[in-house]
């Protein structure tokens, strides 16, 4: 789309210029001439000639144009097998978050997408109640998310960066805080981070199963006696029955929260991550975004503090 918007800008800056130069060299050569100027009633040739650029030029900005239109709205296939994508993902929007989905992988997440530079990565858009719109400006075209009608999209990057996205959609008080950015990696840099977070999801399942005295020491809280106390107040005081924390896809109330302490946003953005802004949101999500889903548990400063340790122990 820049590239496209450059060229029109330069094709009609050359155009400015010619224009201009020949009005300016009519007004300079007939301030010389006393007499009135032999008058032109016209040619042919000269006809032709000035409508044949003007009708060149246009052809070429409707090819260039159509082309890239015709790119960014690419739908993918249904079916994986005639995709030909390297990366599969499902986007499903929720009032007010987006949940990620990395296929063939347990990887799940919330409001942060991670792709490799390069790579033609095939969207799967979903809603899990009403119409949402999944918009990465910089990197795709509008797609609805349509609950029970499931659309299609592209992405691909070519540069390594930080991409911003929203829902496009009105879909509710918090539509404005239903953001979420792409993570565009090198090929490295992305193996590297689906490999640690499958680990973490595999970390966490063991210690939620208890699955043996050694899993049950990596979370038993010696080093810290709030991890433990953390993690009973999330199983026992109803967080894990909206909020999923080991690659499952439910629960799906609210937002997946493996590896809550790698990410950069809270509440679909309403809020950056940290330390401080997430016991904050704990303590009272309604005073940043309300509407949304979670109440306010009244808990304690030391509860939070203790919900904080075990959410941030999840890496």
């Amino acid at each position: 789309m820049y590239d496209l918007f450059i060229t029109v800008v330069l094709i009609s800056l050359g155009i400015f210029i010619v224009v201009t130069g020949l009005i300016v060299i009519a007004l300079w050569r007939g301030k010389k001439e006393k007499a009135i100027p032999e008058q032109d009633f016209g040619s042919s040739k000269s006809e032709i000639f000035w409508m044949t650029g003007p009708i060149l030029i246009l052809i070429w900005i409707f090819v260039i144009s159509a082309k890239l239109i015709l790119t960014m709205n690419a739908v993918p296939k249904v079916h994986p097998a005639d995709a030909n994508a390297e990366i599969e993902l499902t986007v499903i929007g929720h009032q007010w978050w987006w949940e990620i989905q990395y296929g063939g992988t347990s990887i799940i997440s919330a409001n942060e997408i991670h792709i490799p530079v390069g790579k033609k990565v095939r969207v799967k858009v979903d809603s899990a109640d009403v119409i949402h719109s999944f918009w990465v400006p910089q990197l795709a075209r509008k797609m609805d998310a349509i609950p029970g009608h499931p659309n299609y999209i592209w992405l691909e990057a070519n540069k390594e960066g930080v991409y911003q996205g929203r829902c496009a959609e009105y879909c509710g008080t918090q539509h404005t805080w239903m953001k979420f950015k792409v993570y565009v990696k090198s090929v490295a840099d992305y193996e590297k981070w689906k490999s640690n977070a499958e680990a973490s999801f595999t970390r966490t399942s063991q210690s939620l199963g208890k699955s043996s005295d050694s899993d049950k020491n990596k979370t038993s809280g010696k080093d810290d006696p709030n991890l433990e106390k953390g993690k009973q107040i999330f199983l026992n005081e109803g967080c894990v029955n909206c909020h999923a924390i080991d690659g499952k896809t439910t629960p799906n109330i609210g937002p997946n929260l493996s590896r809550i302490s790698q990410r950069k946003i809270l509440g679909a953005g309403v809020l950056s991550y940290s330390t401080e802004n997430l016991g904050k949101w704990l303590k009272d999500p309604q005073k940043f975004k309300p509407g949304c889903k979670m109440p306010d548990f009244k808990f304690t400063d030391e509860q939070v503090d203790q919900l904080v340790t075990f959410l941030e122990s999840l890496k």
